[in-house]
Order: structure tokens, then C-alpha cells, then sequence
């Protein structure tokens, strides 16, 4: 599957925990392109885990995705991103700043964001939370196309990265 992304461009990655999202992320961007909810709450409180980190990981957040967009550099939102709301509102700072917007969405089976994240190495979410985030990932793809992204690329199994290409098409 090849992935056509314009450069600039804000990508959001749209899916639960165990969906891949940040290891398709690291595969196919840079570091400094990515900016991860989960690492952003690791470095306010030590700990990736702690929700009360929530409020100044995403203030944290929203302050990098201003500077990198004012710089027109192509930038990776590595969050769950499954509340409608939250996407209208990084779609709007995008908009502000005339680059488009891409979603990659990780549409797989709530089993699978189970065995995926029962598999993850470093980092569990409680199960019932991710069935949550499965039943909110069912709503966003009913909402998803109706959102206006410039490209919505949807990933229906579970991604071998090795079969995904991303282009970088000038802006």
C-alpha cells in the first residue's frame, strides 16, 4: 500500500492503544516529526501512564505542532485522536497555518487491539479501556470521512509496515 503524504502536512494517527500506531509512525517518519501524547506525559510526570499528565502533555503538545506548522515542517500527531472534537480542533491549527491535513486510521478488530497491546513490550493499557477506545474507534470511522481531511488512509489489518510505503509530495 503506498501512502501519498504532502510535505507540509499534519498527520494524525487515529486508533486505540495496541493499533500500531506509534510503530508506523517510527517507521516511516523521522523523530523530530513526531510528536507523541504518550511521551509527552512520560516527560511531564515520568510516568506514560499517568492520565492526570493528560492536561500538560496536550498543552505541551499544542504549543509543538504551533511552532513546527508555523514552520511548514510535515508533522505526526501520535494520539489516540478518537474524539471527534479533538480533530476539528488540530484540523483548525493546521488550517491557521494553510497546511493540510492527512488521517491514517487503524481500523482493525477490537481482538486484535487487544492481542496487540497484551503483546506490547513496555507499555499495557488496562483492557477495558481499550475495548472503550475500540467501540470510540467504531464512531470515528463512521466520522472520518465526512471530516474533510486532504487524504484519510485507512489500514484494515494489521499493518506489516514493510508492505506501507509513504511518498513525500511537495506541498
Amino acid at each position: 500500500m503506498r501512502l501519498t503524504i504532502a510535505d507540509p502536512a499534519l498527520v494524525l494517527l487515529v486508533g486505540p492503544s495496541g493499533a500500531g500506531k506509534s510503530t508506523f509512525a517510527h517507521a516511516h517518519f523521522r523523530q523530530t516529526e513526531i510528536v507523541s501524547s504518550d511521551e509527552l506525559r512520560a516527560r511531564v510526570s515520568d510516568d506514560a501512564h499517568d492520565q492526570d499528565a493528560s492536561p500538560d502533555a496536550f498543552r505541551i503538545l499544542t504549543l509543538l505542532l504551533n511552532a513546527r506548522l508555523r514552520r511548514r515542517l510535515l508533522t505526526v500527531v501520535d494520539a489516540t485522536n478518537l474524539r471527534a472534537s479533538n480533530r476539528r480542533r488540530l484540523q483548525s491549527l493546521a488550517a491557521r497555518y494553510g497546511i493540510p491535513v492527512v488521517a491514517v486510521a487503524f481500523d482493525l478488530s477490537e481482538q486484535e487491539f487487544l492481542a496487540n497491546n497484551r503483546r506490547r513490550p513496555d507499555r499495557r493499557v488496562e483492557e477495558p479501556v481499550v475495548v472503550d477506545q475500540a467501540r470510540r474507534m467504531e464512531e470515528a470511522m463512521v466520522q472520518l470521512p465526512a471530516e474533510g481531511y486532504s487524504q484519510l488512509y485507512v489500514l484494515r489489518r494489521p499493518p506489516a509496515f514493510g508492505e506501507i510505503e509513504v511518498d513525500r509530495s511537495p506541498g
